[in-house]
């Protein structure tokens, strides 16, 4: 072995190797939390592909850490960057959904405490169905002053969701569906 490749190996400490190995293990414990269409995205070797899915079919504690820590020896002959990569992705998706959730939510809300504000919604969104809204938002808040299940703030929680995807395009709709698929 050449002095400079040998000089390479002996500045990384131990320490530093364990934390490597530990990050790589982490790296594998998160892939067998994902479902099955998120594992499938990830450009990873058939074995550690095969490892994660024998661990999701383990039941037993230890067998689980056993085989998680195979995974994280299989992680060590793999790139860890592209994986990382795709987790940031999906989690500012996750972080981007959970806005636009908040936001319709509150759009529900506002339209619940003063249907005088369905113009603003309007006019933010002129394909709405007006009428159905009206109805919708009526039949809520009578639902609400009865006492009954919120049936209608349900039904209108959806139309402004069904609102927002039509207009946001066909790309959102599947952001749509890895937000509410994600337990596959």
């Amino acid at each position: 072995m050449p002095d400079s490749e040998m000089q390479e190996d002996e500045e990384i400490s131990r320490s530093q190797r364990k934390r490597d190995v530990e990050a790589l293990q982490e790296i594998g414990e998160r892939l067998v939390t994902l479902n099955a269409s998120r594992l499938a995205q990830l450009d990873i070797p058939d074995n550690l592909r095969d490892a994660v899915r024998e661990a999701k079919r383990l039941t037993a504690n230890g067998a689980i850490r056993r085989q998680k820590q195979y995974i994280g020896k299989l992680m060590r002959n793999v790139d860890p960057a592209p994986i990382l990569a795709k987790f940031q992705e999906w989690d500012g998706k996750s972080r981007e959904q959970a806005a636009k959730f908040h936001e319709l939510e509150r759009w529900r809300d506002r339209l619940l405490a003063d249907d005088k504000l369905i113009s603003e919604l309007i006019l933010a969104h002129p394909r709405a169905d007006v009428q159905r809204l009206r109805t919708l938002i009526r039949n809520a808040n009578k639902e609400q002053a009865a006492g009954r299940p919120p049936k209608s703030s349900r039904e209108l929680f959806k139309e402004l969701r069904q609102l927002m995807l039509e207009e946001s395009g066909p790309e959102d709709e599947t952001d749509n569906e890895d937000y509410t698929q994600q337990d596959d």
